[in-house]
């Protein structure tokens, strides 16, 4: 197994990376695109999302379910996903079914149907998947801090969309999404395993055959302002209160993502982490506790979840403003460094084993247009992670001032009242 890739790009504007793996007989094959909820207006809020959908409900060539039964006969799954920034079409399929893979996704991706009738089915399946997303508050509060940290901003807002939008978009209207949107200089082909480079490129170029629009309007939205601490609360009747705390991160191109990635780790990101340790392990507040991060073009976020009783919510916060402040005026033990290092470094090269995972890698990067750095690339850039980088990042990105804080419970009084053991200005904002 070995790491070089390789990029063309064709006239259209389509670009082709490949990742050509001698060990084994299957391959990972992704369309990514760039359009996500962070490209849409609050008309379009959901489009991307419900086109996603309806690139399953077949092509003039596949109809839905011939879709289905052709990669239930090749063994494989065919699946997708819409981000803030990006939609991808993946699979993975043995090498000798590659081309039959391909055939079938390029047809739903270049040319999808978008009839009344199924749009009008997919509607209410995507309806559905709105009403249990909203009945699930350890999903939801995470948008609800989306949009206390990012504020009218597209990056605050759900992927999910809107239902207005959603239940009343016409098929010409997301007919035009698509084409605006789908251009092929707005696509990424990927594959990763067994796979041909100079053959997938035939085939690119033999399904974009025809009409196709080159240009798209999904350009990146102007990076947010400057950060402003809010606090949101959702109210309703769970066993327990969900609560995240956020604030602005840095950009997917910013030189100290490899320092944010040390700090999550040992803020939350990790078993051995402090507030995993402290608040679950040492005082059994929660089940779930955890930080994350976020990056995107111009911005990013970081943030941490934990969800508990309500009879401990006051305390757990009060654990969690004590650890955050701890870190900050203290920072971390040269112990912690090295072992969220060498936690990140293993995962980063254990996900490389995956077929999907080197084709995820090179689709998202390619698209964003970051540099595809080898696995040496990523270790020697860590490893020149110092301590006063962390903690200096620490210092700005958890700064109390900068926090916003999202809820979801039944009493918004005792959530707030909580907060100020972690920032006293959430308490008032």
């Amino acid at each position: 197994m070995h790491e070089e890739h390789r990029l063309t790009e064709l006239d259209s504007g389509v670009r082709v990376v490949t990742e050509h793996m001698d060990s084994v007989r299957s391959a990972a094959l992704g369309f990514w695109i760039g359009t996500g909820s962070g490209y849409e207006d609050e008309e379009r809020a959901g489009l991307s999302h419900l086109l996603e959908h309806m690139l399953f409900r077949g092509t003039a060539r596949y109809g839905s379910l011939e879709i289905d039964q052709i990669f239930d006969g090749m063994g494989a799954e065919i699946n997708a996903g819409t981000g803030k920034e990006t939609t991808s079409v993946y699979s993975r399929v043995l090498d000798v079914h590659l081309e039959r893979a391909f055939d079938v996704m390029a047809d739903m991706v270049w040319r999808p149907k978008i009839a009344s009738d199924d749009l009008e089915q997919e509607r209410e399946i995507v309806l559905e998947e709105i009403a249990m997303y909203e009945d699930d508050p350890q999903d939801r509060v995470f948008d609800v801090l989306g949009e206390a940290v990012f504020g009218t901003h597209p990056l605050g807002r759900a992927i999910i969309g809107r239902r207005d939008v959603v239940g009343g978009t016409p098929a010409a209207d997301l007919q035009a999404f698509h084409a605006a949107r789908y251009g092929a200089s707005n696509v990424v082909v990927a594959a990763a395993g067994s796979v041909d480079h100079d053959r997938l490129v035939e085939l690119v170029a033999r399904s974009l055959d025809g009409p196709r629009s080159a240009g798209t309007d999904a350009e990146p939205p102007e990076p947010p302002t400057a950060a402003v601490a809010r606090r949101r609360f959702f109210a309703k009747d769970t066993e327990q209160y969900h609560v995240a705390l956020g604030a602005p991160g840095i950009a997917r191109d910013d030189e100290r993502r490899f320092a944010l990635r040390v700090l999550d780790g040992v803020l939350g990101g990790t078993s051995s982490s402090r507030l995993f340790q402290e608040v679950r392990e040492r005082r059994g507040l929660a089940y779930s506790v955890y930080s994350f991060t976020s990056s995107y073009a111009g911005a990013g976020q970081v943030g941490l979840y934990l969800g508990t009783r309500p009879d401990n919510v006051a305390t757990a916060m009060r654990v969690v403003g004590d650890e955050l402040a701890r870190l900050l005026q203290d920072g971390l033990t040269a112990d912690e460094l090295q072992r969220s290092r060498e936690n990140v470094k293993g995962r980063v090269v254990l996900a490389l084993e995956s077929t999907t995972a080197r084709m995820n890698r090179l689709g998202s990067s390619v698209l964003a247009d970051m540099p595809l750095l080898t696995v040496d690339d990523v270790v020697e850039r860590l490893d020149a992670v110092t301590l006063d980088d962390v903690v200096a990042l620490a210092r700005e990105l958890y700064a109390p001032e900068r926090l916003s804080a999202a809820g979801i419970g039944a009493d918004e009084g005792l959530y707030t009242a909580a907060l100020e053991a972690v920032s006293p200005s959430l308490a008032t904002v």
